[in-house]
């Protein structure tokens, strides 16, 4: 049964999480110039916090199995508060990259951790009004952390990062006290008990390619390429090409994601009864991949704030879609899928923001332009090949039965 206590809270945790991801992007351009480094380093900033969600991911989902949601879920508010208070006093770039990689940690402790704990106390029918509110917590505070941390760079550089710190902390004392443990005793004993050696994470993600869901965590992958690729450099291509502000871009990258949130809660389960989960993946990918060419055809701000909304509802549609998929192939996995399915993310945190800041040096389109491609293919794959494994694992499940 869903708990009215837990599900607000576990929302919240999430939002806060993706949201820290996403606050140093607007005022990139200016701590970069104020510790002398260039768009490479944009790039790799934001992908160093990848970086360590994609090495701690699957075994935070293991331990979350192993000895509940809850204490995961604390950890990981506490290393995101931790994390924004070095970027708040760091006076180099270096302290600004060990920020970033322990926010890495933290994402790998809390999101793995509340994707299983909404996967525990749901039943298969709230499951995916459930997966789409969180997707929602999810993607808005990835779309919402740039322009929040542009609005509030207004009283000060590093007004961002400890504002981050507060709220991560009072998120942390807010589940300590409200936040009951979602696993039995005895489940956590059971799992503790298991004979079955969990691989490391590289094992794990070759494993993970014969897996019934391996396409879903595909579609995972090049969502957040795809939507990495576009905020990495997006402050940095806006202010170059078209002469944008850092308010421009808060106020722009803030009324889109609104405006998007609001899409995807009336869309979204119209659109899944309308056309079906695979058919809603293929074609929100193809949208996405249309929307980022169409960005670079004029800097009218009209315009540029109409493209970017679109683009934020495409990829708030998929990302519940895609999650609602992964959560009823996981069977009793969850916390193990909800892990893989963070690294795989945090995999395109890696490899999107910092192959953008490459191809950005080359020329400031081309990230979007590969990032397009990149989406367009993963498009032709989702309609040729979700649901076919589950198919086949199915079919043999039931052959094996009688």
């Amino acid at each position: 049964m869903l708990s009215k206590s837990s599900f607000p809270l576990l929302l919240l945790n999430m939002f806060l999480a993706m949201l820290s991801t996403g606050l140093v992007i607007p005022i990139l351009p200016e701590l970069l110039r104020e510790f002398g480094a260039g768009g490479q380093a944009a790039g790799y900033l934001v992908s160093c916090f990848g970086l360590t969600q994609f090495i701690f991911s699957p075994i935070a989902g293991n331990l979350s199995d192993k000895y509940g949601r809850k204490p995961m879920i604390i950890v990981g508010l506490f290393l995101f508060a931790l994390s924004n208070l070095i970027a708040a006093v760091a006076s180099d770039l270096s302290l600004l990259f060990v920020s970033r990689l322990i926010g890495g940690i933290g994402s790998a402790a809390l999101v793995p951790s509340i994707m299983a704990y909404v996967a525990d106390i749901t039943t298969n029918e709230q499951r995916g009004k459930a997966m789409s509110l969180l997707g929602t917590s999810m993607t808005s505070g990835f779309i919402i952390g740039p322009g929040a941390g542009g609005l509030l760079a207004e009283f000060g550089l590093r007004t961002p990062f400890y504002a981050s710190v507060g709220i991560g902390l009072l998120a942390m004392l807010c589940s300590l006290k409200f936040l009951p443990e979602s696993l039995t005793v005895e489940q956590q004993m059971k799992q503790r008990e298991s004979k079955v050696k969990k691989e490391n994470v590289l094992r794990q993600l070759a494993l993970s390619i014969k897996s019934p869901y391996f396409v879903l965590l595909l579609m995972v992958f090049a969502l957040t390429f795809g939507l990495m690729q576009f905020e990495a450099i997006f402050p940095l291509f806006v202010v170059q090409s078209y002469g944008f502000t850092t308010r421009d871009i808060a106020i722009l990258l803030t009324v889109c994601s609104l405006i998007a949130t609001f899409n995807q809660l009336v869309l979204t389960g119209k659109l899944t009864r309308w056309l079906g989960e695979k058919k809603v993946i293929s074609l929100m990918m193809l949208l996405c991949a249309v929307s980022l060419v169409c960005l670079l055809l004029s800097g009218n701000f009209i315009y540029v704030m109409i493209l970017t909304m679109l683009f934020f509802t495409f990829n708030n549609i998929l990302r519940p879609t895609i999650n609602t998929l992964l959560s009823k192939e996981a069977g009793d996995e969850q916390g193990f899928v909800a892990g893989l399915n963070n690294a795989y993310m945090s995999l395109g945190n890696i490899f999107g923001p910092g192959l953008a800041g490459i191809l950005f040096d080359f020329h400031m389109n081309l990230p979007y332009l590969f990032g397009a491609l990149v989406l367009i293919l993963s498009s032709i794959v989702a309609a040729k090949r979700i649901g076919k494994k589950s198919a086949y694992y199915k079919k043999q499940s039931a052959s094996v039965s009688s």
